[in-house]
């Protein structure tokens, strides 16, 4: 029987990121867990407020947490590194400040008190910290020796101290969870940069210039694929290809993926649960064509 996880899906991964909801859940489930999602969940808010005394953007992360408490639950896990980053730092705002969760609970005078105590993980830690990386090793069918990968971890699953589910400089979750998939890992010097983040409404040079990087660091040392764990840095890096094609002459691009597609196909999962239908630099021919040419020298 599975082990139910309260699980926040957050907006984007029932619009643009489709793909990375089902292919985490469907990957879960050969593990033996079941993400579940509860009703009435909410935005979280997107972007953690900075300024110390405003309370009132933590509203939104703070009714999600007391969904999960009225659950029964002390636990919750989030696969977008945004949403996660926002509930945990609002969780441990909380947990640290008893007068602003009077406050927050004074304000929310129609819901029940929340009382603390819920943990925020995102999914790289559930999958660190509680499934292990030999039960995914246990699971891979099929190995994917051959295929270069660049784990690409952005700003909010590594900052800030507190926060971040790794280190902020060298982390190594997304490198220990594809090596256990049996990709190639390629380090990269630009995995912990910034993408350019909601600079693509107001400056989208900037994000191409930042992305560029990324992506030209990446295909200089012969990556097939980078591996995000983020919609933000997904849509930055992968739809934003167009943009700097037409920025920079040569640029060839990079396919971008989520870590969950990988798993699902290292899992021999159906194409249908890979969640690749919504990438805009297709890439299922490059994954395709490694594990054929890795079958052949078999």
């Amino acid at each position: 029987m599975a082990t139910t996880i309260p699980y926040f899906p957050g907006c984007t991964c029932k619009s643009d990121a489709l793909g990375f909801e089902q292919s985490s859940k469907a990957a879960l489930r050969e593990l033996g867990y079941e993400l579940k999602e509860w009703e009435r969940w909410t935005c979280c808010g997107t972007v953690y407020s900075m300024a110390s005394d405003d309370l009132m953007h933590q509203l939104a992360p703070v009714r999600n947490l007391i969904r999960v408490q009225e659950q029964g639950a002390d636990r919750v896990v989030a696969i977008c590194s945004m949403c996660y980053n926002t509930l945990r730092q609002a969780a441990d705002l909380v947990r640290d400040d008893p007068e602003k969760l009077r406050k927050i609970n004074d304000y929310l005078y129609d819901e029940v008190d929340f009382k603390g105590g819920v943990r925020v993980m995102h999914l790289l830690e559930l999958l660190r910290d509680v499934v292990g990386w030999d039960a995914v090793r246990a699971r891979v069918r099929r190995p994917l020796k051959g295929l270069k990968v660049v784990p690409y971890y952005g700003c909010t699953l590594v900052r800030p101290k507190g926060v971040a589910i790794d280190d902020r400089e060298q982390p190594r979750v997304m490198h220990d969870l594809l090596a256990a998939l049996g990709a190639e890992v390629v380090d990269s010097p630009f995995k912990v940069e910034c993408c350019g983040s909601y600079e693509a409404v107001n400056r989208p040079d900037i994000v191409a210039a930042k992305c560029h990087r990324i992506l030209a660091d990446a295909a200089k040392r012969g990556t097939d694929l980078v591996v995000t764990s983020c919609p933000l840095c997904e849509f930055n890096l992968d739809e934003g290809q167009d943009r700097i094609r037409s920025a920079v002459a040569g640029f060839k691009g990079v396919p971008v993926v989520y870590f969950s597609s990988l798993m699902a196909v290292a899992f021999d999962l159906p194409e249908a649960e890979w969640g690749l239908q919504g990438s805009h630099v297709d890439p299922r021919q490059v994954i395709a064509a490694r594990l054929a040419a890795k079958k052949e020298g078999a």
